[in-house]
């Protein structure tokens, strides 16, 4: 599918690199991705286990403990990004989940990665940013999923041996609009790979592009 007619997007999350790299977290762009944002925020702190040894839930399943870790961190802390820390299944479920917080008070970023109901990794982002809340209602990841796959996902997944690799939750990920989405992005041998925006509220598809 070629990519949307519209103008270029903009980022309302911003970021600015530490002096140092300290190991933790991955932060990738996405070049040419209409995000315009991060694409990945990924824990490394705690060794891998194998993803078997723990039975996959929905994005949902961790936001509690860690918005309350969150908030001893600092008062004000909002979740503003989460993503799958480890694979997904076919229902949209990953034995691990980052949540990423951000304390317009300190200027700063925290993320915690949850397994098993258990905080396994937390860790402040070498970063600053800049980004607004995630709504309070969204739909999780399964339903996200379910909706990608009925619309382009299963078709795109038949037709070119792709596999879900990424799902990612952000608010304003485009300029103009405050939408809360989820962006699923399938990865294909030799092949561009697809980009999904759902709708987090509305639980519908609002955009797709290959890139």
């Amino acid at each position: 599918m070629s990519p949307p007619q519209h103008a270029a997007p903009a980022s309302r999350l911003r970021f600015e690199p530490a002096s140092s790299g300290r190991p933790g977290f991955l932060l990738r762009c996405v070049r040419g991705c209409a995000l315009g944002l991060l694409l990945t925020v990924l824990l490394a702190l705690a060794a891998p286990l194998s993803a078997g040894e723990i039975p996959p839930t929905g994005a949902r399943s961790g936001v509690d403990i860690a918005r309350v870790a969150a908030a001893a961190w600092a008062g004000d802390a909002t979740l503003i990004y989460l993503e799958n820390d480890e694979s997904l299944d076919g229902q949209g479920a990953s034995p691990r989940w980052g949540y990423l917080f951000y304390s317009p008070a300190q200027d700063k970023a925290r993320a915690y990665s949850v397994r098993a109901g258990k905080i396994v990794a937390a860790e402040d982002l070498p970063m600053k940013f800049q980004a607004p809340p995630v709504a309070a209602e969204w739909i999780d990841s399964g339903r996200a999923l379910e909706v990608a796959e009925r619309e382009v996902g299963r078709a795109f997944r038949k037709e070119h041996r792709a596999t879900l690799g990424t799902m990612l939750l952000v608010r304003g990920a485009f300029q103009n609009d405050d939408a809360t989405t989820w962006t699923l992005i399938y990865n294909a041998p030799h092949e561009a790979p697809l980009f999904v925006i759902v709708d987090a509220i509305e639980g519908r598809v609002r955009r797709t592009w290959r890139g």
